[in-house]
Parts: structure tokens; sequence; C-alpha cells
């Protein structure tokens, strides 16, 4: 076990030039002085189309242009003659444990070229155990129907049905159903494609986990010009981002009796019909019988004739919202979810707090800067909105005249106490110190240079945090200038590669890829700087490590403490705060703190080990060098025919989900 961050291989010039220029823009940030200059500065450099591309680059962190996601495909996802190879090889071993997949698609009136690249996509399969089930859904005139006849007339491994009336996809879907035999449904649309070693992936995985009941894959689109465009790299199982938007999407693959005890497709649900499956199915299999693939396993077609979602938003929008909102009840979980603008992608998910509302405890642990521990305090005391709450400041040794009147006038109050905490800073301590004193049943562990910005924030914290089911929620923290500083925390990035923030830079506005910015959604950690914990949560997992981790990685040692005690941590974007990150102490990149660093590094390192490389909620498919969701380059995960031979011998516990290729 290493207690130092592994190596990286060399990234290139670019990503160099990038990661230089997007730490200047943090000290720039840092620096209002400098704000003025070094815009006049850009827009010079922003004339150039290289300077332009830098500069989306770093502004825009998450984007991946066509162009650059051409380039990542010719050099990570082409399947080589040495790939193919390997991967017949891998197919014909596994063929007789391996399961039968059918494959449904229903089909209305398509474009014929497409619906033929579709079939033919099924057909180049290398996996050989597979059947093609068709419904058409009595689409007009006869050449489509005609089409298909004679796809099965051709292939004896098509299956084909016609409806005499047209009963929309729901209906369409459980016709070509009926006609499936496999173990397992793969549902496809009838443009889309999906490439050669798509079932093949999936059948390895199965063969591996053989508890598995849902699979779903990653996935991109193809534009009017038939180039793969929008990636959409997921992460591991995620019941939190599922009432957002449908996380599973394609290419999703489900057992068939979990498809036959869900009675298929509710018809009515058209538009969101697929979600309201998965969420069924993920309802009755449960988190241990979910797997997710991290490869790009389907080609959603974007160009041709418009989609129901595009004709019917309205109606797919309600379908969504409905789909939800059965499941929130179905599943006991007070919240409701309504549509917004974005289309029937997104839905907001609001919960309810329990009542009567608990006594909250806010630890604001603190050294002078009475400027910044003014503002904290003013937001906390006079613009949040909670009935029951009191304020721990807990002094390190402040000095200052102007800090001892604040605190002289904060101490008026009854709802704050400033407990006195001499020594050398040791973070950890500080707040186990707090947290003993504090009277409160929900813990908010918040830093000094923390700034109210919603009356509302901490109810949307408090929802999250006080759910049976989780262990500790994490907010939005923003800089000054309303672009992100804090979306979550991922593991295996940032210095030291132990763990680092997510969505660092983006802008107000910027939804993150696949509306991230916007979702509550599960992570491995989230920082302390504004963190709600249970009480009873925070005992159990030990509290902070006072002994190894005085200063850094504390919070994300707490929270993957929380994890193995089988809770979720929940990143929400509710709780909306800005955050003059290390304000008052400084940056532990700073020469004076980095043997310290350093140390507590190694320790997350050795305490924590290869936890670290394969986070499951930011991904295997995604670069390590920052939080930014670009693909890796190379990706981390072997394909499963470059697994050695013992790994098909492994016996891989549900609690291994997502860690392991």
């Amino acid at each position: 076990m290493s207690s130092a961050p592994p190596p990286r291989p060399n990234a290139g010039p670019a990503v160099a030039l990038r990661r230089l220029a997007t730490r200047a823009l943090g000290v720039v940030r840092s620096v209002p002085v400098l704000h003025r200059p070094v815009h006049a500065l850009a827009e010079r450099i922003a004339r150039h189309p290289a300077g332009a591309r830098l500069i989306r680059s770093v502004l825009e962190p998450h984007a991946l242009d066509p162009a650059a996601y051409a380039r990542w495909i010719a050099r990570c996802d082409r399947l080589t003659p040495a790939d193919l190879a390997a991967a017949r090889d891998l197919a014909d071993r596994l063929a007789a444990k391996g399961p039968l997949i059918s494959v449904v698609i229903p089909v209305f009136d398509p474009d014929p070229a497409h619906l033929e690249a579709a079939i033919a996509s099924v057909q180049a399969q290398l996996w050989p155990k597979w059947e093609l089930c068709l419904a058409d859904d009595a689409s007009p005139g006869g050449a489509t129907w005609a089409q298909l006849q004679a796809a099965a007339a051709a292939d004896p491994r098509i299956r084909v049905v016609r409806r005499g009336t047209n009963g929309h996809i729901s209906a369409a879907t459980n016709s070509a159903l009926a006609l499936a035999s496999g173990d397992f449904i793969a549902f496809m649309d009838q443009d889309d494609l999906i490439p050669p070693h798509a079932l093949l992936e999936v059948a390895a995985e199965l063969v591996r986990h053989p508890e598995t009941d849902l699979i779903y894959t990653d996935e991109d689109k193809i534009d009017g010009r038939g180039r793969r465009v929008e990636p959409h790299f997921k992460t591991g199982w995620d019941p939190e981002i599922l009432l957002s938007q449908n996380m599973a999407s394609h290419l999703t693959v489900i057992r068939h009796s979990r498809v036959l005890e869900a009675g298929g497709l509710r018809e009515g649900l058209e538009g969101a019909q697929d979600w309201d499956l998965v969420l069924r199915i993920a309802r009755a299999a449960g988190p241990e019988g979910i797997r997710h693939i991290p490869a790009v396993l389907y080609h959603w077609r974007q160009a041709g004739r418009a989609s129901f979602s595009e004709t019917a938003m309205a109606r797919c929008r309600a379908a969504a919202a409905r789909a939800v909102n059965d499941h929130l009840a179905s599943s006991g979980q007070a919240a409701s979810a309504r549509a917004v603008e974005g289309g029937p992608a997104w839905l907001e998910v609001t919960r309810d707090l329990p009542g009567p509302a608990p006594k909250v405890s806010v630890i604001v642990p603190t050294r002078d800067r009475a400027d910044l521990l003014e503002a904290c305090t003013r937001g906390l005391l006079e613009a949040t909105d909670w009935p029951d709450l009191e304020l721990l400041v807990v002094d390190n040794d402040s000095a200052e005249p102007a800090t001892q009147a604040l605190f002289a006038h904060l101490a008026l109050d009854p709802r704050v106490r400033i407990l006195p905490a001499p020594g050398p800073f040791n973070y950890s301590a500080i707040n186990n110190a707090a947290v003993r004193a504090a009277t409160g049943d929900l813990l908010v562990f918040l830093n000094n240079d923390v700034e109210v910005r919603d009356a509302g924030w901490l109810k949307a914290l408090a929802a999250q945090a006080l759910r049976p089911e989780v262990g500790a929620a994490g907010a939005m923290l923003r800089f000054p200038d309303g672009r992100v500083q804090h979306a979550g925390v991922a593991l295996g990035i940032g210095a030291a590669g132990v763990a680092g923030a997510l969505g660092v830079g983006a802008g107000p506005r910027d939804p993150g890829p696949s509306n991230r910015l916007r979702t509550a959604r599960c992570v491995s950690a989230t920082t302390a700087a504004c963190l709600a914990v249970r009480r009873s949560v925070f005992e159990a997992a030990g509290g902070f490590d006072a002994e190894h981790l005085a200063v850094a990685f504390n919070d994300i040692d707490l929270c993957l403490k929380i994890g193995a005690l089988g809770l979720q941590v929940i990143w929400t974007p509710g709780a909306d705060l800005i955050h003059q990150e290390s304000a008052s102490r400084g940056s532990d990149l700073e020469a004076r703190h980095a043997e310290r660093f350093a140390r507590e590094a190694a320790w997350m390192r050795q305490r924590w080990g290869q936890a670290l490389d394969s986070d499951p909620f930011y991904g295997l498919n995604l670069d390590l060098s920052g939080g930014d969701w670009r693909p890796a380059d190379p990706p981390r995960r072997p394909r499963p025919w470059a697994l050695p031979p013992e790994a098909w011998e492994a016996k891989v516990t549900p609690r291994d989900k997502d860690k392991t290729p």
C-alpha cells in the first residue's frame, strides 16, 4: 500500500498549459486588484483561435467540444485489431455460461436508413448470444413492416411483430418484450446505434457479477453530421440523481424476470416510460443488484425525424414528474418533484423537513479576522431561516482588539457561546471539543469565511442530513464573483492525489455536465467548510481524526468513515453560500504548511489506499488532474478482454460494486 500519490503519465503540453492557466486564474480571483488587467489581457489572447480555446477550457472547465471528443475517441475508444481478436476470444470463452440478451426496439415510422443502421449495429455484436425483437407500432403505409419482415427473413435471430393499432412507445415496447426469450433485456431506440463490443461488455459484467439485475452504461450522441458528440460519463449508482434525471437511460439492460415482475413498461407515461421502469426495478433490486459499466456503449442519434420528447415536451415533462412522485410515495420519501425549464431530462426535487425541526449547533472555529467572522455570524444570526439554532464560536488564540470586541457583542445574543481553544491550530481537535459542548442534534461545521446568501440554505442542508439513509450533507460554495468554488469532492484528484473540489471555476449560471451543478447527488466526500452531520452519526464515525489529520483531509476522512457505515453523503445546490477559501488561515500549498500537508496526505493514502483512485461518484473514465469531469486519457478502466485470467474466477461481492472494471 503506497503512502504517496501514484505517478501520473505526461499529459502533454496542452493539458499542462490548461492546468497552469487554471492555477493562475485561482490566484487572480484571490487578488481583486488583478481582475481588470487580467481581463484585458484575456481579451487580447481571445482574438487568436488557440487562445480562445485555452480561455474556454479554463472558464468552462467541463466543456468538451466535438473536435476534442473526436481526438479522445481516436486515442481511447477505438477497437484495434488486437482488441477485436482478444474480444472474440473472450466471447468464445464466456459463451457457455454467459446470458442470452434480447434487444427490444419499438418502431414507428422510422427513417429507413437509420432503422437499417440500428439493426446492423446489433448484428455486428461480438457477443454471439443475442436476439433482436422489434415491434412495429402500426406505422403508416407498408414500407416499415416490409423492411422489418425482410430483416427477419434474412436473420433467424431477428423477431418481429406488427401491432394492429398505434399504442405508443410503452405499448410497442411491451409488444417487443412479448417476443423475447433472453435472460436479460436490452432496451434500444429505432434509430440509435450500439458499438460492436456493447453486449460483450454487458455479458462479461454479468458473468463476473451474477447477482446483477440492472446494468447501465455511459453514452453519447450522434449529431446531424454523423459525429459522436456530448459524451455522458456517468457515476456509480446514485439514487439521489435518479430523482432529477434518468441517469441510467442508455444503454440499460435488465434481468428479464424483473421486467416481467414489474409488469413491463407503464402505459400513460410515454416520454418517461424508461425512467419509470428503472425506478421500479431499482426499488425491487436494491443497490446491490445494480452495476454501472463506465464505457460508452450507446450512441443516441439526435438528427432525423423529431422524437416524441421533442414534439410533446410538456407531456414528457409531466410524465417524468409523475413517475418520480410515484416512486417517492412508494418508497416512503417525504419529497416531491416538479418539472423545470430544460426539458424532460431535469426535475427539481424538494425534500420536506421532519417536524418539529431539531436544534442545530453551528460550529465556527476562528482566529482573529473579525471582518470575516462578523460577516459569517451576521448571516447566521440575522439572515438564516431556522427556528432553533445555537452558534458556537471556537476561538483559537485570537489577539486583535477588533476580534475581542466582536466576541463581546456576539456574547450578548443568548444563542451564541464563545469557546476558548488555545494552543497550536488543530482543526479536528477544536471541532471535536466543540461537539462535546454542543447541545443540538444536528451539527453544522462552518468556516469563519463563509457568508450566507440565501435564508433557506440551512433548511435545504438539513432536509438532506436528517434523512435516515444519509450521514452527511454538503453545500454549494462560491467565490465572491459567483463562480463555483466547491460542488462536492472527488477522490484521487487535487494536491497529493487524495481529494479535490468538483466544478471549480464554473460560472454562476453554468449547469455543469449533465446538470451536475444544479442537481443534488451522492458524493464520496464534501468539505467541512460547510458540512451538516447528525450528532449520532458523527459519534458513530468517531469524529474528526485529531491525531493524524490536524488540518488537511479531516473532512474527507470523516465522510469516508460515514460512507463505511453504509450511509450516503449528499451534496446539494439548495444550500448556496459564499466562501472566501482559506482567507484567514492560508492555503495548504504554502511552503510553511508543506511538511504537515505531505504527512497528512500520506496518512490518507495509508488509511484509504486504492479507494482514493476509484471514486464511484466521479468515474474511471474521468481525468484525475482536476474535478472538471474531463475524460481520462487513457481511461483507468481496462476493458474486460484485457483482464487477467484470474479475474474471471474471483468472487466479487456486492460491496465491491463500481470499484472494479
